[in-house]
């Protein structure tokens, strides 16, 4: 017979003589260990079910309604002020720390999240 081939008998003669021994199932510690880990879980599980129903959804919605109160304070200031300067809001000031722009955007001088009711419009470069 060749090396190989002598290798190769061995090596499948060693495999067939040593078995693989599982343990067997008269320890009970690691079933009463998994049963009380399965048991932990269920109660974890059900404990943040209740924080979340009981507790994030409440403070959730306590969250919207100041904000919507704050937003609500902050339109009808608004609309005081624009009541007191003849139906518009004042400008701001023109400070010259504030939106500069060196070279416009890709897509031109107002940034990528412009909103025309809220931002001024840089559209027009000032003069320096």
């Amino acid at each position: 017979m060749s090396r190989p081939l002598l290798a190769v008998s061995r090596a499948t003669r060693t495999a067939r003589l040593t078995s693989r021994r599982f343990a067997t199932a008269t320890d009970s510690s690691y079933y009463a260990e998994k049963q009380a880990i399965k048991e932990h879980a269920q109660h974890t599980k059900e404990l943040w079910r209740k924080i979340s129903f009981y507790g994030c959804v409440p403070a959730t919605l306590v969250c919207i309604a100041w904000v919507r109160n704050v937003e609500a304070e902050h339109e009808a200031h608004v609309e005081h002020v624009k009541e007191v300067n003849g139906g518009e809001v004042p400008r701001a000031p023109e400070y010259e720390y504030l939106n500069r722009r060196a070279k416009p955007f890709p897509w031109g001088y107002n940034t990528l999240f412009y909103n025309s009711h809220v931002n001024k419009d840089m559209s027009l470069p000032s003069d320096e």
